[in-house]
């Protein structure tokens, strides 16, 4: 059955997966949305193949977000400069907004810039939580300007979205450049607490932040199986 999120979006998004992640400093359960299944399908599949077991959280910005998913991080060095483990393939952006978009909790995927990247296509594996903080009508004002600047005027706030921004907060702009696939469902004070570490010049916390293991805890559903009636015999043809 769909669970329905964001009630303080103009549209719900719909989840009927989740992956859980078991984490040193606690679990963080997040639910993937159906409106991006590109994104969803690819999670689902690195979670299965254990890809994220083990893996640092090597990007963390205070009142910003935490990220994941450096494929070399899983048995870095103290100190060592993480952020280029990945595969050799990206994803389709899938851009959503304005009912999915980057309020605080919501999962995303990174990218590299778009000097080398001009369709925003994102990273393979590596994905951020976001945290952001509450904007004011000030702020917000000029975080559309800067949108209106990065975007070429493509990506417009809605009041639906400033008034969560200013109420719940989040990371506005990074909006229709990369990709929201998913949202915290449990362990929002996990994120919390993760994004308050003390961190190098590289923002890779001194204390390793890892996740112990990642699990599929919500599948997709099997179609259901149609079974088809046996053939009557015809008769059509036969001599009495």
């Amino acid at each position: 059955m769909a669970v329905l999120f964001g009630s303080l979006t103009s549209v719900a998004q719909t989840s009927t997966t989740e992956v859980l992640l078991e984490t040193t400093e606690g679990n963080i359960r997040i639910a993937l949305y159906d409106e991006t299944p590109l994104h969803r399908d690819n999670f689902l599949k690195l979670t299965r193949m254990h890809v994220y077991d083990s893996l640092l959280f090597h990007r963390v910005i205070k009142g910003f977000m935490i990220q994941s998913g450096d494929t070399n991080s899983k048995n870095a060095k103290p100190g060592q400069q993480l952020g280029t483990g990945d595969f050799d393939y990206t994803q389709e952006a899938e851009f959503r907004l304005p009912q999915i978009f980057h309020r605080r909790g919501c999962v995303a995927m990174a990218r590299e810039p778009d000097a080398v990247n001009p369709e925003m296509r994102s990273s393979a594996c590596q994905f951020y939580i976001v945290w952001g903080q509450r904007f004011s009508s000030a702020e917000i004002e000029k975080t559309q300007e800067r949108l209106d600047t990065m975007t070429h005027g493509r990506v417009k706030l809605t009041p639906e979205m400033i008034k969560v921004y200013k109420t719940v907060g989040g990371t506005p702009h990074l909006d229709g450049q990369y990709t929201v696939f998913g949202e915290v469902v449990e362990g929002l004070d996990v994120v919390e607490r993760i994004q308050k570490a003390d961190t190098d010049d590289f923002d890779r916390p001194f204390l390793d932040i890892r996740i112990l293991r990642a699990t599929v805890t919500k599948d997709i559903p099997k179609a259901p199986v149609t079974k088809v009636a046996p053939k009557t015999p015809t008769t059509k043809g036969r001599k009495k």
